[in-house]
Parts: structure tokens; sequence; C-alpha cells
């Protein structure tokens, strides 16, 4: 597993290497942004991580609210089955 993180690794350092031309963002309002072509691909996947999550958070919260009814009812559960002793065949 090692093995494949560091391949991974040095793949995107390779990559970061090869792409620190500088690239030009056109923002609104004649606003421009010069930086490495690898910090603004960094940027944005941070950017859709943040907003993945930011989406996915509500219904993540949702689940959790839905399930603690239903755990505390399977552990109770759970409890009460130890002192039920089947009978003998």
């Amino acid at each position: 597993m090692w093995l494949l993180n560091a391949a991974i690794f040095f793949v995107l350092f390779a990559f970061a290497l090869n792409n620190q031309d500088a690239v030009t963002l056109h923002l609104f309002f004649g606003a421009q942004w010069q930086a490495p072509l690898v910090l603004v691909l960094f940027i944005a996947l941070l950017l859709g991580v943040s907003l993945g999550v930011l989406v996915m958070l509500p219904l993540w919260l949702r689940a959790r609210r839905a399930r603690q009814p239903a755990t505390s009812r399977l552990s109770a559960a759970d409890a009460g089955a130890d002192t039920i002793v089947p009978p003998a065949p």
C-alpha cells in the first residue's frame, strides 16, 4: 500500500512540476488574477470538495438522526436477549 501511495505522490508531484506556467483568470468587472496552473487546479479541487460536503451535510445529519432511534431499540433488544434462555431440545 505504501508503494502505491508513493507512486501516486510522485505522479502528482511530477504533474505539479510540469505545470508551473502562469495562467490568467479573467474575473468579473475586468479583474484578473495570475497564478501557477497547478495552484489554480488545487484551489478548484478544494472548492469542489468543500461544496460537495456542504451540500451533502444536511442529508448525512438527517440520516444520522433517523438511525439513532433504531440503534437504541437494537441495543435495548440486545441487552434483553441476554436474559432469555432458549428451551432445551
